[in-house]
């Protein structure tokens, strides 16, 4: 990056805030010398923190605000009553220009409730989604929606299949990746109504991806296509599920190890490639969600991540920007438009 971009930070969201979101700030901030900060919450408990990192804290402006949003409270409740609120303001500083994308590891549905309400949508996007990329066995894949929108028609999975698309190429650095829609069975005629409609409209453009067809589950991890697009409800599962089986296997190979002195004997052995493995499939490495399809950069990090997590979650906020994802999404919503007369046809 030649020029200076502005990231902010909601320094009071997250299990252990804000001394993770100081400390990932810190590491992201030697990555990128080029970013600086706008932090909001707390004055008292972030300036302590701050002084013990000189060259963060000369990058740095605190905001300061008593109030935060908390892990419990409802999107409706923070909406109306969180103006305040450390994040509300870290928003609000992105729709004034005063930032370039913001980061929270706070309230997930407050988020997107505020994003949505001071941010808006994109053109032609009714529904936001949230996105994020995982390890596969070829490489990396984005699955989206991965909770913002329990149910979907087949309008809003095209629309995910453009975002998801255009978030692989700018992120990704993919030219033309492959999109799947997740479905029960891969053939052309499995699936409900919502799912046909949108293989129908996806089947017919090549602007927005190369379209797979429809994918399942293991398809998931094999890395079968780029782009997973599925209902946030279906997603949601689907990830807590990755993740449940991901923390099964690390405990199982745990207590392998530790059942005998052989086993012992043999992790001397087998350690310099478990740790590899380990750091293939750190979730931190992952860590950072995207609220893709509203009209600024959102970035929702792991709020029980550490500042090595953060500070991913950062560093996705800072390719966001810099590869004009939102630029990109609306010259791609547009084209989808020009061809809105043919896609209602196909859904019906």
């Amino acid at each position: 990056m030649s020029n200076s971009l502005t990231i902010a930070l909601d320094a009071m969201g997250g299990d252990a805030a804000p001394r993770i979101v100081v400390s990932g700030a810190n590491i992201a901030r030697e990555r990128f010398p080029n970013v600086r900060f706008l932090m909001f919450g707390r004055e008292a408990e972030i300036a302590p923190l701050l002084n013990k990192m000189e060259k963060l804290r000369d990058v740095t402006t605190v905001v300061h605000t008593d109030a935060m949003v908390r892990s419990e409270d409802k999107p409706s409740v923070a909406l109306r009553s969180g103006r305040d609120s450390s994040m509300r303001l870290a928003i609000n500083s992105v729709q004034d220009g005063n930032a370039a994308g913001i980061v929270s590891a706070g309230n997930t549905g407050a988020l997107m409730a505020m994003s949505k309400f001071v941010l808006k949508t994109l053109p032609g996007v009714s529904r936001p989604a949230i996105a994020s990329f995982f390890p596969t066995m070829r490489g990396e894949t984005v699955m989206l929606d991965l909770g913002a929108n329990v149910n979907c028609d087949a309008e809003n999975l095209i629309d995910f299949a453009v975002m998801g698309s255009a978030f692989a190429t700018s992120v990704l650095g993919l030219m033309s990746p492959t999109v799947g829609l997740l479905n029960v069975g891969s053939e052309e005629i499995k699936g409900h109504e919502a799912l046909q409609g949108a293989a129908t409209v996806l089947r017919g453009s090549e602007k927005f991806g190369r379209f797979h067809g429809f994918v399942e589950g293991d398809d998931i991890a094999k890395g079968t296509v780029d782009v997973v697009v599925t209902d946030g409800f279906t997603g949601n599962v689907a990830l807590k599920t990755a993740e449940g089986t991901a923390k099964l296997i690390n405990e199982f190979v745990r207590r392998t190890f530790r059942s005998s002195f052989l086993a012992g004997l043999g992790y001397l052995f087998a350690r310099p490639a478990l740790r590899k493995l380990r750091k293939r499939v750190d979730p931190r490495r992952y860590n950072g969600a995207i609220f893709l399809g509203l009209n600024g950069v959102v970035v929702k990090s792991h709020g029980g991540t550490d500042a090595l997590g953060f500070a991913n979650a950062i560093g996705v906020a800072v390719d966001m920007i810099t590869h004009e994802i939102i630029e990109k999404m609306q010259g791609d919503f547009a084209a989808l438009h020009r061809e809105q007369p043919k896609a209602q046809a196909a859904i019906g």
